[in-house]
């Protein structure tokens, strides 16, 4: 599986709640909650991201409340996949649970600027910056998450078996 888009870049500890402000939880509807997306920190995001684009972040990405609607709301909006030097552990299995592939790197995180183009291989874990043509060695994904991956999610994969 490979990911290729247009970088969309955030600092450190971005929590679920400017993810998606509560104030748009009303709806549980993917769709909706894209409409909202870093709305309180990127007002202008939903009107840029493209379908296939990238989100890299610092530390502790996607900390805060533990609610699902965060990994939604970014996944609907077209990011195929968020880099970070580090997750919050909780948005980390709730973004693997939806389907959304997410990278621990280090290394790519604090040298992907935005609107970098990067593509990623989830089979070996390679970040590659086509703008500075450089690469980064990231977290592969075990072959059983590539699975719930591919299968858009934990819930269809178990109903696919």
């Amino acid at each position: 599986m490979k990911a290729c888009g247009r970088v969309h870049k955030y600092g450190d500890n971005v929590d679920t709640d400017v993810i998606i402000p509560a104030r748009y939880l009303n709806s549980s509807d993917p769709k909706e909650l894209a409409k909202s997306c870093m709305q309180d920190i990127d007002p202008e995001f939903v009107t840029r991201v493209k379908v296939g684009d990238i989100m890299v972040a610092n530390k502790n990405f996607g900390c805060g409340s533990s609610r699902e609607h965060a990994p939604i709301a970014i996944k609907a909006s077209g990011i195929s996949c968020v880099i970070a030097e580090t997750f919050a552990r909780i948005f980390y299995r709730n973004a693997i649970n939806i389907g959304l592939p997410i990278i621990e790197c280090p290394e790519a995180a604090m040298d992907i600027e935005a609107e970098d183009e990067v593509e990623i291989d989830f089979d070996s874990g390679m970040i590659f910056n086509k703008t500075k043509n450089r690469s980064y060695q990231g977290q592969a994904f075990p072959e059983f998450m590539q699975r719930i991956i591919k299968a858009e999610g934990l819930m269809n994969y178990i109903n696919q078996k």
